[in-house]
């Protein structure tokens, strides 16, 4: 981690930013939000060779999709996608049909929470809205987008997510079951994620210090007391992990929100 990210930044508010709905004059918009997609796993569950944020799914790359989302956003400073090692140095000729000067291609790490780190540090200083997005999320929705990046222009973190519907049941080593646990105030975590940039940052550099990961973002900032809140997400934000899943997101593709 570079001593430039172990620097403290000072939260600016900015400007209003027209709604969706609203068509902003070109000089009110302020382009402060910056975008890092996780694409640096290897995605061995899905059985194939090729990586899944390169296969192909309601007629695109899983990954394109995503970049493409992101960067109809008029606030967008820039996207930083975090590819492996071993494609970031030459990315698919597919995703150079981007707007390539908001598009960076960074090197991901051996786990999760470095590859971020890594996203963070190509950001742009102009950027005060990072949001973190998985790559295996290719049909996040512009309405999704919305709301987690209006919750982080409030000075705090936020999440896409879901209520947890089926009921939950903790067993133990042996499979049986130990108790049914209380779904009432459970949500299942998607992303994007959004967060004033000082904040994803300062609990970036605890997490190295302490030496303790994250299957998320958010997760970092509450060891931190950070307050992190939740947004409604939608069944296209679904995770592709296993091959089944591909035909999953085909169907959900012809959704909205």
């Amino acid at each position: 981690m570079s001593d430039a990210l172990q620097l403290p930044r000072r939260i600016i508010p900015p400007p209003a930013i027209a709604s969706r709905g609203e068509a902003a004059p070109a000089s009110d918009i302020v382009r402060d939000v910056g975008v890092v997609i996780v694409a640096g796993g290897s995605g061995s569950r899905t059985g194939s060779a090729e990586l899944k944020q390169f296969r192909w799914v309601s007629g695109k790359p899983a990954l394109l999709h995503s970049v493409q989302a992101f960067m109809a956003r008029p606030d967008v400073a820039v996207v930083v996608v975090v590819l492996p090692k071993s494609h970031a140095a030459d990315p698919p000729p597919w995703l150079f049909q981007c707007d390539v000067d908001r598009l960076l291609v960074s090197v991901g790490g051996s786990e999760r929470h470095e590859s971020v780190v890594n996203g963070l540090e190509d950001l742009p200083e102009e950027v005060s809205v990072a949001v973190v997005h998985d790559a295996a999320r290719p049909l996040v929705t512009d309405e999704t987008i919305d709301r987690v990046i209006a919750e982080a222009r409030k000075g705090h973190g936020a999440i896409a997510a879901l209520p947890v519907v089926d009921t939950l049941k903790e067993v133990d080593e042996h499979g049986r079951i130990v108790r049914t646990v209380d779904r009432t105030n459970l949500w299942r975590a998607q992303t994007p994620q959004a967060f004033p940039r000082v904040l994803l940052e300062e609990a970036h550099v605890a997490a190295r210090r302490d030496r303790v990961g994250a299957t998320d973002d958010a997760a970092l900032l509450e060891r931190l007391g950070y307050p992190v809140v939740v947004v409604r997400g939608s069944e296209r934000g679904m995770k592709i992990t296993e091959e089944s899943d591909f035909a999953r997101a085909e169907a959900l593709s012809i959704l909205r929100e």
